[in-house]
């Protein structure tokens, strides 16, 4: 009965392993999947999100960091009741409390991809904020907000409770295509 006992629990104990593992990446909320290369005809045939139907929101918390320039996880979650796509970079600002923009759009980089979103489905884009102090000859601008266009759509969104400081004359924010699944704080780098 002692050998038959020893040899389950080392098999339990590795289960129980295997078990804790996967419960992060179950535990996360649904993602969005990433249709690679040529799109297929089913993919193609899925509208574009509204954005009526898009909540965008910014993962804070602890933001990567580099060379004087911090990252944050742009995130898009399909809110409506239909599949749709994201393709392509989204629109990024610094704007003042009115909503006047300061300084330069952001930039865009990196391999454009569409994206699919089921609803409650999540795709996030890398932020990038530069330092503005880095920034020669920025014009500084204290206490500016984020204003972001989704991929694709005409309407904006103001982060809320997030401010930055800014260039009145350059810009200092930097944005990747966007990508499947939810971006997490300080881990997800594309």
């Amino acid at each position: 009965m002692n050998l038959r006992t020893r040899s389950i629990l080392p098999g339990l104990a590795a289960a129980a392993a295997c078990a804790a593992l996967a419960l992060p990446a179950s535990a996360l909320p649904a993602s969005a999947m990433t249709v690679p290369g040529q799109a297929s005809r089913t993919a193609t045939a899925i509208a574009p999100c509204k954005s009526f139907s898009t909540e965008v929101w910014l993962g804070l918390g602890n933001g990567g960091g580099s060379a004087g320039t911090f990252f944050y996880p742009l995130e898009f979650s399909n809110i409506g009741r239909r599949t749709c796509s994201l393709y392509g970079y989204p629109g990024v600002s610094a704007v003042t409390a009115g909503g006047r923009q300061i300084g330069l759009p952001g930039t865009g980089s990196g391999r454009k991809r569409l994206v699919i979103l089921r609803p409650g489905w999540t795709a996030h884009a890398i932020l990038g904020i530069v330092d503005a102090g880095n920034i020669a000859g920025c014009r500084i601008r204290h206490g500016a907000l984020l204003k972001v266009f989704a991929p694709g759509q005409k309407a904006w969104q103001i982060i809320p409770g997030f401010t930055f400081t800014a260039c009145g004359n350059k810009s200092v924010l930097r944005v990747n295509a966007v990508h499947a699944g939810t971006g997490i704080p300080g881990f997800t780098t594309s």
